[in-house]
């Protein structure tokens, strides 16, 4: 039944990529049909993805999650005269959260690379003007270059794809160049596991790379750039191209910017397919259409980047937030964050954690309040063990630093790094040594090969960790681990040799004890390793639920609802299903040769 006040409400879907997963698109469709009176608008990904769809209604500030089709006549019937209290979120103490602003998984951030999306239709361009966009852009071009550098400058504003480099410094070295043509470009190969920053922007809110991208060419005099996108981003892809046609249309882009004179084109290229293509001088190398491969950086690439003419490369991120900058003024975005590194960054904060998703904060706050304040803490009561940060190349954090501040400076002193960054919690399930095991292995796949210290030390701490994890450790295998990432740190070409043995080397620094239980014990502390462990069933503390049996990806576990389950020794792979299935902890790793004794 369609509420009379329907005509002026606006309902917001995600339509990010995980809600649309999730039938996202069809709950648009469906609300399209049941609310015709109300305006129904796909928006970007709203962060909270583990509770997708979503759904927003305003101006009643009401959010609705895990929405699905069948919903529709609910939420239509409901317009008007209250919420629909199933639909809502509820906190940690079951009580209802109707304003999105008071669900505790938002309430704590301070959204700005982030602060359209979940809000407006990134394909209508009218919207991102609503909002305040091409503002910026507009008072760029009444500026001159220098003032516009001296706004970022003034800022603190650090790139945000991993390195840090201040952005000011960078733009200022390429302006000097009194070489033409030179380039913009914006890095949007994402690929560090478990990391989506960047895809939610592209997709969310693509005017905001692209007035930040015009912003930099009008600062360094670039009258060309591109949007380096990995190839698996279909949805970022198409999205940025309908952005850059609407903007070319209103005049944001193109041969005459804003009757400016000035003139700027942009065209997307699609990722190589290796996360070496992340790497700035291997992003050039495919973007002109050669092998994706790193190149020493005594010259840098604001003197010789594309064709060897001078060109600034800024991550999505870091370009989300210089329209802020040039409209607010850089004093005032540095108001935010700490002493070093300015503003807010956006996390991805996945793994063992309650509340799963895309985090925005200031610069500077704890470890531990992203991760139990934020995120909720960890997963079924268990206990902290560590979460990596910075990529595949970051480092693991224990419990110890939980009150660590988030900055460049802090984690790298750590032995981790901020990286794009991607954080990925770890519990008391987690094996240190395999989780080391599994970064060495992505990398090692992932090397282009080019120089011998990376693509031979990888090889060598693959073959060392996988001999740990499968028992055939050996005493002095940690030391030798420590000695080749040394050598890897030190002579490595790139910065992806250079970053490979941060998991190796911090989870030995902060867990050597469980590399020692490895070598000198054959037990995987953990219960994680499966030539090192079997699981069992404890008759008293079962239920006979079974659900460990029909997580059993082998069907070794037999029992009924009167009997208590059981593991048949033989055929058990010890993949640990059983035990991440069991909702009362009836499952327990043993070390497998005492098991089997």
């Amino acid at each position: 039944m369609m509420s009379d006040n329907a005509t002026s409400r606006t309902l917001l879907v995600c339509c990010g990529t995980g809600c649309l997963a999730n039938k996202a698109a069809a709950v648009a469709d469906a609300l399209d049909a049941a609310c015709p009176e109300a305006s129904v608008k796909r928006t970007g990904c709203n962060g909270f993805c583990e509770n997708g769809p979503i759904v927003k209604v305003q101006p009643d500030d009401i959010s609705y999650y895990r929405v699905k089709p069948e919903h529709a006549e609910k939420i239509a019937a409901s317009l008007g005269h209250g919420p629909v209290m199933s639909l809502l979120f509820r906190d940690a103490d079951k009580k209802l959260v109707l304003r999105q602003a008071d669900n505790p998984f938002y309430a704590p951030q301070h959204k700005v690379a982030l602060r359209n999306i979940g809000t407006i239709d990134p394909l209508a361009i009218d919207d991102y003007l609503d909002a305040g966009g091409y503002r910026a852009l507009e008072r760029a071009l009444a500026m001159e270059p220098d003032e516009i550098i001296a706004e970022v400058t003034a800022s603190g504003l650090r790139g945000r794809g991993g390195a840090g480099f201040p952005t000011g410094v960078k733009w200022a070295s390429a302006r000097a160049e009194e070489v033409f043509p030179k380039y913009v470009c914006c890095n949007g190969d994402e690929g560090d596991p478990g990391a989506f920053m960047d895809r939610s922007i592209l997709e969310g809110d693509p005017h905001s790379v692209i007035e930040g991208l015009a912003i930099t060419a009008l600062a360094i005099g670039a009258e060309q750039g591109f949007l380096y996108i990995r190839d698996e981003y279909g949805l970022a892809c198409a999205n940025v191209a309908a952005a850059l046609g609407a903007a070319e249309a209103r005049g944001y882009i193109g041969t005459n910017i804003r009757g400016s004179g000035r003139r700027l084109r942009l065209e997307i290229v699609r990722g190589g397919g290796a996360f070496v293509c992340g790497e700035s001088t291997a992003l050039m190398a495919s973007i002109e259409g050669r092998l994706g491969e790193p190149r020493a950086k005594y010259v840098r690439s604001v003197q010789r980047g594309l064709w060897d003419k001078p060109t600034v490369l800024n991550n999505v991120e870091t370009l989300a937030n210089i329209p802020v900058i040039i409209a607010q003024g850089g004093v005032r975005f540095a108001e935010i964050g700490t002493e070093g590194s300015k503003g807010t960054k956006v996390f991805s904060l996945v793994g063992k954690v309650e509340r799963t998703g895309l985090v925005e904060v200031p610069m500077g706050v704890t470890l531990r309040h992203l991760i139990f304040d934020i995120g909720g803490g960890i997963r079924r009561g268990r206990r902290f063990k560590a979460v990596q940060t910075g990529g595949p190349s970051g480092g693991c954090i224990p419990e110890g630093l939980l009150d660590l501040p988030v900055d460049f400076d802090t984690l790298t002193e750590k032995g981790a790094m901020m990286g794009s960054g991607g954080m990925i919690v770890m519990d008391e399930h987690d094996c240190m040594v395999e989780v080391a095991r599994y970064y060495v292995k992505f990398l090692s796949d992932e090397s282009c090969g080019k120089c011998t210290p990376c693509r031979e030390g990888l090889r060598q701490m693959l073959a060392i960790l996988t001999d740990l994890c499968e028992g055939r450790g050996q005493q002095g295998d940690i030391e030798l681990l420590e000695r080749l990432g040394a050598t890897m740190k030190e002579s490595s070409l790139c910065a992806l040799g250079q970053s490979a043995p941060n998991p190796v080397l911090s989870t030995i620094a902060h867990f050597r004890d469980e590399y020692a239980a490895h070598i000198e014990e054959g037990r995987c502390p953990a219960g994680v390793c499966p030539a090192l462990t079997t699981f069992v069933i404890d008759s008293e503390a079962c239920t006979s639920c079974g659900a460990c049996k029909k997580a059993c990806p082998v069907d070794v576990i037999s029992g009924d609802k009167d009997t208590p389950y059981e593991i048949a020794r033989d055929g058990c792979i010890a993949c640990g299903s059983c035990r991440e299935s069991c909702r009362f902890d009836a499952v327990s790793a043993h070390q497998r040769k005492e098991a089997l004794a």
